[in-house]
């Protein structure tokens, strides 16, 4: 069954049960105590091979100091058999008190949450909030797009998003560049396309990895991590990045109306130029192909260098940090390029990852709600965001000392985490209790000076964001995390979405390599978008859009 599909089906199957739902959470539901005055919550999560989430040493902190008895039904990290899992509890009626889950995993979407909720299996967390989570109330009062990602349009809570706040992903299209190929070749960092053009034709025919072999790869990417389209094509058009779930969008705006950029002038130059780097050879054409294990292998390579640059959000997607030759730190970030037009756009990321992934049901006691709710409003501390996200103190992450710094150098250091090869396993929830990771609190951690050192990655890709910072068009930004579908077009929607993304994927990817002449096929291929529904798509985010405007006032 392919990924696309496995999602259409888990979407179909949470609204169907939805739509059987009880209708109303069951009040009368007893608590389940233990002996010693715990309450029992059953809960389903996402947990790695390297986790037992019974015997976690978080799990044990959490069950003694909020007197809950956790009873874990696991699943895994594979979002296709761990949503199966989730999908397969709730059309049975067996499902937990808690989902307690990991967006970029098995998060629940918009759809999901809104159905869930009014049909009264997710429980509406709005009071549970005010009465027992000042810490959860203080951050959805002072911070309008976790409100409206939370806020459904019935002004209900039904699940709470996490909140990973990521400086460098929020700019995500980046070129790495192979700097030492350049100081050999007597070249500056390219600011143009056409300097990018120059810099990838010496990379590829004067020898810099000097092996006397024709083997370097100017650029090379994988599907999964590439922002090949995107960085290139920055230099022509605004390049919508989406709502930080893996698909790009196809979303802008043009003041308050909702458009797409692909069928515009300026995108057809983009992908022309794309074409024209790809038909000399400059882009690999794996680059559309291979998977991250096959871009490893090449930046890997043991006999030479072969990687002149890599169009990817960070270094290690394509080389080995801590390489034995030192090759990882050959590369440094270009800059937005800057286009024959003076246009030089970088795409601008959702802050957080969308989903929702703590969701309180209807099996739920009125006691386990409450514990629950206060167990993750500590998590919304920085004491309780650093044990739980993290792990306890000396174990996963000591107080800084004298003479450390920060990740942004203007910030107070609050915590250094411990290498990753001294953190015994099993010792924290991880991506699980990302819930008020903000950028103040991530910019707090301590990291080495060295920017090319292991530790210092944090550090290296901070720097090589701020050349990006500002590039971004925030008037074309479409907020479609915060933008509510209405449920009853979610279906519709959905389909429109997948027809409109591999109609748009595979055209690109045909001009780009050539299967297709942009000069004389054009104007057909954007007809054609309104054949796979184009217009409707553009309508109903319309009516969504101008909902989420109205409510804002």
């Amino acid at each position: 069954m392919s990924l696309k599909m496995g999602t259409a089906l888990a979407l179909a199957a949470v609204l169907t049960v939805a739509a059987c739902g009880s209708g109303a959470p069951d009040d009368s539901a007893d608590a389940e105590m233990t002996k010693d005055g715990k309450v029992v919550v059953d809960v389903m999560s996402p947990a790695d091979p390297n986790t037992n989430m019974s015997k976690n040493t978080v799990t044990k902190f959490m069950s003694g100091r909020f007197k809950i008895q956790f009873r874990w039904q696991p699943t895994t990290f594979d979002a296709g058999p761990a949503k199966e899992k989730r999908q397969i509890a709730l059309a049975s009626g067996d499902y937990p008190d808690l989902f307690f889950l990991i967006p970029w995993v098995d998060g629940f979407t918009q759809a999901e949450v809104q159905k869930l909720g009014t049909d009264g299996i997710a429980v509406p967390l709005e009071d549970l909030i005010k009465q027992h989570a000042p810490n959860i109330q203080k951050a959805l009062d002072t911070n309008k797009t976790l409100k409206e990602m939370a806020t459904a349009p019935d002004g209900h809570i039904y699940a709470m998003p996490q909140w990973a706040d990521c400086y460098h992903c929020t700019y995500p299209d980046k070129l790495w560049i192979n700097s030492a190929w350049l100081k050999k070749l007597d070249m500056q960092m390219p600011k143009t396309t056409e300097d990018l053009r120059t810099v990838l034709k010496a990379f590829k025919t004067q020898d810099p990895n000097g092996n006397g072999k024709a083997d370097e790869i100017p650029m090379t990417t994988d599907v999964q991590d590439s922002s090949l389209i995107a960085y290139l094509m920055g230099a022509f058009a605004y390049d919508p990045v989406g709502a930080n779930n893996g698909v790009r969008s196809l979303l802008a705006l043009d003041g308050d109306k909702v458009v797409t950029p692909v069928d515009d002038p300026e995108w057809r130059e983009g992908l022309k130029y794309i074409h024209s780097l790809y038909e000399e050879g400059l882009i690999d054409a794996g680059s559309f192909t291979q998977n991250a294990e096959a871009l490893q292998a090449i930046g890997n390579d043991p006999k030479a260098v072969l990687i002149g640059s890599s169009p990817v959000l960070w270094p290690g997607i394509f080389v080995q940090l801590g390489s034995e030759d030192g090759r990882d730190k050959q590369y440094d970030a270009a800059p937005p390029l800057t286009g024959p037009d003076g246009k030089n756009y970088t795409g601008l990321n959702h802050p957080t990852s969308t989903g929702y992934t703590f969701m309180l049901t209807n099996k739920s006691s009125e006691k386990a709600q409450v514990q629950a709710i206060k167990m993750l409003d500590y998590i919304y501390t920085d004491e309780g965001q650093l044990m739980a996200w993290a792990g306890p103190e000396g174990v996963s992450w000591t107080k800084p000392k004298q003479g450390d710094i920060a990740l942004d150098e203007k910030a107070e250091p609050m915590y250094k985490p411990m290498p990753s090869e001294e953190i015994p396993p099993n010792t924290a929830w991880g991506a699980l209790a990302q819930y008020n990771n903000t950028l103040r609190f991530r910019n707090a951690q301590v990291v080495p000076k060295d920017i090319y050192a292991e530790a210092g990655l944090e550090r290296r890709l901070f720097e090589a964001t701020k050349m990006y910072e500002g590039h971004e068009d925030r008037s074309q930004y479409f907020p479609a995390a915060q933008v509510w579908i209405d449920p009853s077009a979610s279906s519709e929607m959905a389909t429109l979405k997948t027809n409109l993304d591999n109609y748009v994927t595979q055209g690109q990817l045909a001009f780009i390599t050539g299967k297709k002449n942009i000069d004389t096929e054009w104007d057909a291929w954007v007809q054609g978008l309104g054949g796979v529904g184009l217009e409707r798509y553009l309508e109903l985010y319309q009516q969504a859009y101008d909902n989420y405007q109205e409510g804002a006032k």
